[in-house]
């Protein structure tokens, strides 16, 4: 994510300095894909490719994530970037409790995920804490580094 947003702001910078201007007040949005340069897709793409090479058992996972997002809808694609704001946001515990959380509750139907996050509102952190040892995340490697 980390390196997105590097190559967003290399891009940004890059536009700027071959002459696209940005109004203050109104600023333009960014260009089409089909109008970005050959450089600046590269710029855009390199990070991709370079998670692509450095490890290959990751590489179906990539595919999957992918097809994933593909098929979300605008909305559900706002929601998961909502979530991976929030997750990058978290302490080491939070994200540890979050991955616990997440692992459990794709296992569980929607009226017992609502449920469990009611009862998990009302958990001290202690008792959090608690339930997280007694349903821990499953061990994943980790794709990428923040």
């Amino acid at each position: 994510m980390k390196n997105l947003r590097t190559a967003a702001g290399v891009l940004l910078l890059g536009l700027m300095a071959t002459g696209s201007t940005l109004a203050q007040s109104d600023p333009a949005p960014p260009p089409a894909w089909e109008q970005l340069s050959a450089q600046q897709r590269e710029m855009l793409i390199a990070p991709v490719r370079e998670r692509w090479n450095s490890d290959p058992a990751q590489r179906q996972r990539m595919l999957e994530h992918a097809q994933r997002w593909q098929d979300m809808s605008p909305e559900q694609r706002k929601l998961a970037r909502k979530g991976m704001r929030r997750f990058e946001g978290m302490n080491p515990q939070q994200r540890h409790e979050a991955r616990a959380l997440f692992e459990h509750m794709v296992k569980l139907s929607p009226e017992q995920r609502k449920q469990l996050r009611a009862e998990w509102k009302r958990m001290s952190p202690e008792q959090r804490r608690a339930w997280v040892e007694a349903n821990p995340p499953p061990d994943r490697p980790r794709t990428h580094s923040k």
